[in-house]
């Protein structure tokens, strides 16, 4: 069986890519694991914010943002049958997605070409970029 790392955001971008995913899903003869992942930026400032809002109101805030982002790509592969599990991490994007494949096996990274933070991406680098360079496993790009 194959795992399948697939980060999303909710863009149109990693709509696509969770679509080619399942397409794709036919040509692995014993199935596949998909692990969603949705990594939430830190807010500037957090710790302080926590000790305003409190660190249990951070945390929620960050789950609930990225139950959000992952709706559409769960609902998608739960609609074709597709196991799955979904992780929702706080961080650098491009290192965790690396780290999450690294810590779940993951064969292969499926990622959009461009995702929700395309300005972001021209002023800081491309996370599909700085993921290519730090994965250890296949990354497969979907524009």
């Amino acid at each position: 069986m194959i795992t399948i790392l697939l980060p999303v955001d909710g863009s149109e971008h990693s709509a696509r890519t969770v679509d080619q995913v399942i397409k794709s899903l036919g040509w692995y003869k014993d199935g596949a694991m998909v692990h969603l992942l949705n990594v939430q930026h830190s807010i500037p400032g957090g710790h302080r914010v926590a000790a305003a809002v409190g660190q249990d109101q951070l945390r929620q805030y960050h789950h609930d943002e990225g139950i959000k982002a992952l709706a559409a790509a769960r609902a998608k592969l739960d609609a074709a049958k597709v196991r799955h599990e979904y992780h929702i991490s706080v961080g650098d994007p491009a290192e965790l997605i690396a780290r999450y494949a690294t810590d779940k096996a993951c064969d292969e990274i499926a990622i959009g070409a461009r995702g929700a933070g395309a300005v972001e991406g021209l002023l800081l680098g491309s996370v599909v970029t700085k993921v290519s360079h730090l994965a250890k496993v296949p990354v497969l790009v979907v524009k």
